[in-house]
């Protein structure tokens, strides 16, 4: 990160000094005004004065590495939320899958109590049928479809 923004501004600052080397002339003929770096063709043209370049920053060596210590500040935070989230993630497909789990155990008993219902003699048969509707209650308020 440090070379490519060190590279533009030495390029900036070429770019300033050559600025403030020429001089520019604006030119009006027809109506139309123009600026270039050569006097008029006419010879009626005015040499404008091109203001030198700002001086550069005194910190800018401080400034950069307070960049640097930001850019690497907000990266720490970035991965520090990231495993946060992957976390949180993580946790998220367990409970998921132990959910599915207890759902498949539910129906699983709902469904032997069913079939121990449509079984059961005559002295058990209304007790295996109210076993089998609870077992059908449990399973539709623990695991809604």
């Amino acid at each position: 990160m440090r070379a490519p923004l060190t590279a533009m501004l030495l390029g900036l600052a070429a770019l300033c000094g050559a600025a403030s080397a020429q001089t520019v002339y604006k030119c009006v003929s027809d109506g139309k005004t123009s600026y270039g770096t050569t006097p008029c063709p006419s010879g009626r043209g005015v040499a404008l004065d091109v203001p030198p370049p700002p001086a550069p920053a005194p910190d800018a060596a401080a400034a950069l590495a307070r960049d640097e210590k930001t850019a690497t500040r907000l990266r720490a935070e970035r991965l520090r939320r990231e495993a946060r989230e992957d976390s949180a993630q993580a946790r998220a497909g367990k409970a998921a899958a132990a959910r599915r789990k207890k759902c498949a155990a539910l129906a699983l008993r709902q469904k032997w109590a069913a079939e121990d219902a449509r079984g059961a003699g005559e002295k058990t048969a209304t007790k295996a049928r109210v076993k089998a509707r609870r077992a059908a209650e449990k399973l539709a308020l623990e695991c809604p479809a």
